[in-house]
């Protein structure tokens, strides 16, 4: 009977030790993976004042918010500090109306205010970097000019980053302006500082390429990253916009391919959703639970 007792005992315990081994490498990776979620403010969606719809964002699961330029700096600071929230990062608000590609300078300048101002206003909030649109090569507006145009500016407002201490992170958006990431890189060098960085949308670049194949020519240059579903099945020549519209999870983005390769390039910190969905309570907390879920792919 001892001797059955022994057998039954070694074969429990080598089904247990089987079972951590089959488990540990997961549960490791998702402890290493140091990702906070965060919401792009103008996709949060319900009605309220600032304090209201950070109490709600909060109680969603989010650990952060990305506010726009220009809000009324105390009384974000204030819900900021109510809601135990941080900034994630500021969003530019001047960037597309007021684009620093335009050809005319008194546009550009209004543009560049805004930069400044979304810096500064960064500074008081604690947030590290602002997300920048460099430009739009639309409207008479060439490649080139764009290009030339918004690194010159750019570069104008190099100073004021270094006295805020935040830096200035270029989005790739559908701006008919910087497709591939060799593109991307070609334009930080242009730029040369390392007050500049790149925010790395990974739904935007659904429509040209895989966003695994981005971040690694990106590299650590990747600041923050917006966190975004996209569908190549939805889209058309036509009609590329249609690949936006799914949820977290169910487009086509391959999450595990694009999470490996952030760990490869050492990425940490913060996820910004940018995404429909946080028009409700309900809403927010889902967007919440699915980015936990792509965090852990």
């Amino acid at each position: 009977m001892n001797t059955t007792l022994t057998r039954r005992n070694f074969l429990h315990a080598s089904a247990a030790a089987l079972a951590a081994a089959a488990i540990t490498p997961a549960a490791f990776a998702a402890k290493r993976r140091d990702l906070k979620r965060a919401i792009m403010w103008s996709t949060v969606g319900v009605k309220g004042s600032v304090l209201e719809k950070m109490k709600l964002v909060k109680a969603a699961g989010f650990l952060g918010v990305e506010p726009m330029g220009a809000m009324d700096r105390d009384e974000v600071k204030a819900a900021l500090a109510e809601t135990g929230l941080k900034a994630a990062s500021v969003c530019v608000h001047t960037h597309w109306a007021k684009p620093l590609s335009a050809p005319d300078e008194a546009t550009r300048k209004i543009g560049l205010d805004g930069l400044v101002l979304s810096l500064n206003d960064a500074k008081a909030y604690g947030a590290t970097s602002v997300l920048l649109v460099p430009g739009v090569a639309k409207n008479g507006v060439s490649y080139d000019d764009c290009f030339a145009r918004s690194v010159a500016e750019i570069k104008k407002a190099v100073p004021a980053a270094k006295d805020t201490g935040v830096k200035i992170a270029i989005e790739n958006v559908w701006n008919d302006f910087i497709t591939t990431p060799q593109q991307a890189v070609d334009f930080l060098d242009a730029i040369n500082s390392e007050w500049v960085g790149w925010h790395f949308d990974i739904g935007n670049v659904g429509r040209y390429s895989p966003a695994e194949q981005w971040i690694p020519v990106i590299g650590k240059r990747i600041l923050k990253v917006h966190i975004k579903e996209f569908n190549t099945k939805n889209m058309t020549p036509e009609k590329p916009g249609a690949g936006f519209g799914s949820k977290f999870l169910e487009g086509t983005n391959d999450w595990p391919a694009i999470m490996a390769a952030l760990d490869k390039i050492g990425y940490t910190g913060w996820g910004i959703a940018e995404q429909g969905g946080g028009g409700t309570p309900e809403g927010l907390k889902d967007l919440a639970d699915r980015m936990a879920k792509i965090f852990t792919s």
